[in-house]
């Protein structure tokens, strides 16, 4: 029931809690859809060598109950009543714990670890076709049940609670439910289960044969329910409240939510240090294509019993571009500065440099881990908004090129486009996006808080508080609108060149397939 605080007025919402890789917030959403004050807290990452990336898994429970405490007891000074708890996470990282005595028995392996990244590449050949055709996705760079089963193998401590029946496994989510819950719940939800590599996208359903492979123990796998069928009641030890738990999500499902990619051809970009591209596909899946790299299948959210799919791809180079630009090399003074640079600037066809922004590999429409960037055709007449220019111009048709590569996965266009995250704050860029990708792109007026805002909209549904994701979503602020300002030929040329540049960055014109309306390239004898 609602938990209600004394004076309450009839306004309700829902505590929703986003639990990211570098922070925790929560804030309550309320019954019109906004979100009320948001309460965050950074949470650490270390390394302990060059592939390993690991966090605290108590760090992250006493990070998510500080904001959480925060954003109910705003709640109470202000009478609103909160109808249940949501929970959006980063996903593929994964924890093992003590069942008695709740401790973690190891950090926490986050989902950019890539120290098993080796060892995966052993199992391609014989399960990278079988797992895309089930699970959506190949075999990868890391594996959360690799990692379990190997800790097990080498700590004592780990393999005696295993024996014992005391070993828990989980993602975050599985982690920070069974803590809210007072232990009384080890589950987790196909948009979490999805990025371990270890869900049957058509059956809702471990996928027992890899896992088992691994060598990973089936009898630790958690649960698994729908993002929306709850999960019991909030320990009022954990929180101060007893309220139902009554959505899960993993933060960029959540996300796709808020933005309203919810029927097939709806889709989202959200650009951060990287950039995500997700596209709502409906209940059937779109499986990955073998010509296409890096895009992925996955259940963008499962509501009761049935799921809804999406396909997701993804560039770690965004934001870090940018940053990179300005901290490190100094040529800027900040973002913003080098976005007005890029504005201003003359551009000159034939004679501009060009930016290829791969800092930390390429994804799609190619997989290539290793490339690194590239900036050409630099003359004595290059400027600082020349620079500036092509550093946006390189995001933008990377980004691009994501859109495609989930476009021609779905088999049909984008219906909507809705963009979001603090790099879409740059006006130049967003015209541009607009402009390479033929589509009017919305930009909402509330991105930071999509993941909260998505999980809770999932709960609210469950509980009565709207009567569908549609209602909500629909009735949400709309955000300033780019059009394309160029021809379709216009667009078909700078995208021929984009590619012809990637062509000669990677030395291999068959690595990449051509953009539509592009002449086949002149390749010397």
């Amino acid at each position: 029931m609602t938990q209600t605080f004394p004076g309450a007025s009839p306004q309700r919402g829902v505590l929703s809690i986003d639990e990211g890789t570098t922070g925790t917030r929560a804030g309550v959403v309320l019954d019109s859809g906004a979100t009320h004050e948001v309460f965050y807290r950074s949470i650490k990452v270390s390394h302990p060598h060059d592939l390993a990336v690991e966090q605290d898994p108590m760090e992250i429970w006493t990070a998510t109950v500080e904001v959480a405490r925060q954003a109910v007891g705003r709640a109470r000074e202000e009478g609103i009543g909160i109808a249940s708890v949501a929970l959006s996470t980063q996903r593929a990282t994964a924890m093992l714990w003590d069942r008695v005595t709740g401790r973690p028995l190891l950090p926490a392996v986050v989902w950019q670890d890539r120290r098993y990244a080796h060892a995966l590449t052993a199992y391609e050949a014989e399960w990278d076709d079988v797992l895309l055709a089930r699970q959506g996705r190949p075999v990868g760079a890391r594996s959360p049940f690799l990692w379990a089963a190997r800790q097990i193998a080498a700590h004592p401590e780990v393999a005696e609670a295993r024996r014992a029946g005391r070993l828990l496994f989980g993602t975050v989510d599985t982690w920070l439910i069974w803590r809210l819950t007072g232990g009384a719940v080890h589950a987790t939800t196909p948009t979490n289960a999805a990025s371990t590599g270890g869900y049957l996208l058509e059956r809702h359903a471990w996928d027992e044969e890899w896992i088992g492979h691994l060598g990973f123990p089936l009898g630790l796998l958690p649960e698994l329910r729908s993002d929306d069928t709850g999960f019991g009641t909030t320990d009022p030890a954990a929180l101060g409240i007893a309220v139902p738990l009554a959505a899960s999500m993993g933060d960029q499902h959540a996300a796709l939510v808020a933005l309203g990619g919810l029927s097939a051809g709806q889709g989202m970009c959200v650009y951060g240090t990287g950039a995500f591209v997700d596209a709502a596909t409906g209940t059937a899946p779109a499986l990955p294509r073998p010509d296409i790299s890096g895009v992925l299948a996955q259940p963008g959210r499962r509501q009761g019993r049935i799921s809804h799919y999406s396909l997701e791809a993804y560039t770690s180079t965004a934001g870090s571009a940018l940053r990179w630009l300005c901290d490190e090399l100094r040529l800027f003074a900040s973002p913003r500065e080098l976005g007005e640079a890029a504005s201003r600037g003359p551009t000159r066809p034939g004679s501009t440099p060009c930016l290829v922004p791969a800092l930390a590999g390429i994804r799609t429409p190619v997989w290539h881990p290793e490339a690194t960037a590239s900036l050409t055709g630099l003359t004595l007449a290059t400027t600082r908004a020349d620079l500036a220019r092509a550093v946006l111009d390189g995001i933008a048709h990377s980004v691009c090129d994501l859109i495609d590569g989930v476009a021609d996965t779905m088999g049909t266009p984008f219906t909507r486009l809705r963009v979001g995250g603090g790099v879409s704050g740059s006006d130049p860029l967003m015209q541009i996006q607009a402009d390479l990708t033929g589509l009017p792109l919305e930009r909402v007026s509330d991105s930071s808080s999509a993941s909260l805002r998505g999980t809770a909209y999932v709960a609210g549904v469950a509980q009565g508080l709207w009567s569908s994701l549609e209602e909500v979503v629909e009735a949400q602020p709309r955000g300033r609108v780019f059009e394309p300002s160029i021809t379709a030929a216009e667009r078909t040329e700078s995208r021929a060149a984009w590619r012809d540049v990637l062509i000669a960055h990677l030395n291999d014109p068959a690595l990449l397939p051509l953009p539509k309306g592009a002449p086949e390239p002149h390749t010397p004898r």
